[in-house]
């Protein structure tokens, strides 16, 4: 099958590559001529495990293709998606310009029947949207399907190519057709491709999310009481998490929610239920929290060090607001520099992947260290912001030789207790009693 791609972006590109894995011809197509041309020669612009093998395969057999010439990208596909960027405006809501923009412009060009799919995260309505720009635009066919990505950033690929399901939000049997084609290759297993109402597909996805975010939150809540009661939160985790109707999954506290989807699907879940005239009060109890617990180790250093963080030199383990990306978008690593460097301190930061990007953001208020351990050297403590899996089992003697002091602020629980009393750490992490030295 003929597909076209509008937008290479982490989703679009992960969408475009993965289906030209399956054998169909996918042209990708963006208006960055530079992203662009990188990928026609190979360049791959972002970092997700596996997607490089099939990029570069897909290209190499001719079924993956980039252009910044919408026409040429659209004029033989059965199937055009839409990822674009729905970003959030001043007051929450998703911005649908890039959505609305592109249908208007796919509208002046088509001369065919084609089925148009909104990939991106858009709020209930926008499917209407879209298909009234095309009614506006065109007398030609089109039927507006809504197809969301339920991708999670580090195993997206494997996300794609064996979905634990597919929701498709149409009301046309042409469009149903096409798409059960489409998928077929991916449920083989069994999975279920889920068809329903447009409307309900695109609150399935702000749902979704809305709700693992919830989740997460809910456990950051019975970490911080945790702390204050005397229990411990990995206690407590495994002993709901066995709990089928709960699940083990989400369960983990730490510095709060980040990336591309959490907080802007939250945000925009909450807005869309204003417009409403429902007040979506979990919601924003959900946004309070965790906003509140981006900075949650930042507290803990300002309470050990008395308030006192001028001149002090930290190290820093992770920026990329989760492991397996280099996604730094609303990482809880850039709201703890930034309280850091306020109040004076110095920081020694090292990732595996998202170096170059937070350095492209913050430019030189931080340093940059090439591996873990020279970022040690000299520092004051130890803050571990992402759980990268190489910072699981360290070298406890080699840290100890480069930090100045053995004190570590943990803000993903990486390390056994007991393990940190016998190494004789300070160790202050989430929802767990205080190793001291």
């Amino acid at each position: 099958m003929k597909i076209a791609v509008v937008g290479t972006g982490y989703v679009g590109l992960v969408t475009g590559t993965c289906l030209a894995e399956t054998g169909n011809t996918v042209t990708c197509v963006d208006i960055n001529e530079e992203k662009v041309e990188k990928m026609k020669q190979g360049q791959i612009p972002i970092y997700e495990p596996g997607l490089e093998i099939l990029f570069h395969r897909t290209i190499a057999q001719g079924r993956l293709k980039f252009t910044t010439d919408l026409a040429e990208a659209i004029t033989d596909a059965k199937i055009i998606f839409l990822a674009l960027p729905t970003p959030p405006g001043g007051d929450g809501s998703a911005d649908l310009s890039f959505v609305l923009g592109a249908a208007k412009d796919i509208a002046k060009i088509i001369t065919d029947y084609k089925v148009v799919i909104t990939k991106s995260t858009v709020p209930v309505g926008t499917a209407d949207k879209v298909k009234a720009v095309f009614t506006e635009n065109t007398d030609v066919e089109v039927d507006v399907v809504s197809n969301p990505e339920f991708l999670r950033e580090g195993v997206a690929v494997e996300d794609f190519m064996k979905p634990d399901r597919v929701v498709v939000g149409t009301s046309s049997d042409r469009a149903r057709k096409l798409l059960e084609e489409l998928y077929a290759p991916y449920v083989r297993s069994g999975n279920p491709i889920i068809f329903m109402d447009e409307r309900s597909s695109e609150l399935t996805k702000y749902a979704a999310n809305s709700f693992l975010a919830t989740k997460i939150t809910f456990m950051n809540e019975v970490a911080n009481l945790c702390e204050l009661v005397g229990a411990d939160v990995d206690m407590v985790r495994r002993g709901i998490g066995a709990d089928a109707r709960i699940g083990k999954r989400f369960l983990f506290p730490g510095v709060g929610y980040g990336g591309s989807c959490f907080p802007k699907d939250v945000q925009a879940l909450e807005k869309s239920a204003a417009e409403a005239n429902y007040d979506f009060r979990i919601l924003k109890s959900v946004m309070a929290v965790n906003e509140m617990q981006k900075t949650v180790l930042v507290e803990k250093m300002r309470k050990y060090y008395n308030g006192d963080l001028k001149g002090k030199r930290f190290a820093m383990w992770g920026l990329a607001f989760k492991p397996e990306t280099d996604d730094i978008r609303e990482a809880p690593a850039l709201y703890i520099i930034d309280e850091l460097v306020k109040e004076g301190a110095e920081i020694v930061a090292y990732d595996p992947e998202a170096m170059a990007n937070v350095q492209r953001l913050k430019g030189d208020v931080i340093k940059y260290a090439e591996d873990p351990y020279v970022a040690l050297e000299g520092a004051d403590a130890l803050i571990i912001v992402t759980e990268w899996s190489l910072f699981r089992t360290p070298d406890f003697e080699k840290m100890e030789k480069n930090l100045k002091s053995k004190v570590i602020f943990d803000g993903r629980n990486l390390y056994d207790l007991q393990k940190m009393i016998d190494c004789g750490y300070y160790y202050n992490s989430i929802g767990r009693k205080i190793v001291e030295a």
